[in-house]
């Protein structure tokens, strides 16, 4: 079984959790092009290496971020958003 630690409860099988992306800076919407926006939108790095995620855990109702190596399929580190991100 896989496990995935959500920094509130510990340690967790990964079925209660739900992947929500790749950690991107978004174009700022006054100011980007339509062709801007659609890349935003539409286009990811699809690269494997290490990756800022956001991951959401059911059961707590917890937002959280992971840094995962996708090439090994790995996670580094996961915490809350606002804290040091520091390992």
């Amino acid at each position: 079984m896989k496990i995935l630690r959500c920094p509130v409860n510990g340690p967790r099988p990964v079925s209660e959790f739900i992947f929500w992306g790749e950690v991107r800076p978004s174009p700022d919407p006054d100011t980007c092009t339509d062709a801007q926006g659609a890349d935003y939108v539409f286009n990811r790095n699809g690269a494997p290496g290490v990756k800022t995620e956001w991951w959401y855990h059911l059961p707590s109702g917890t937002w959280f971020l992971a840094e995962r190596d996708t090439l090994v399929d790995s996670v580094l580190r996961t915490w809350l958003p606002g804290e040091e991100t520091l390992p």
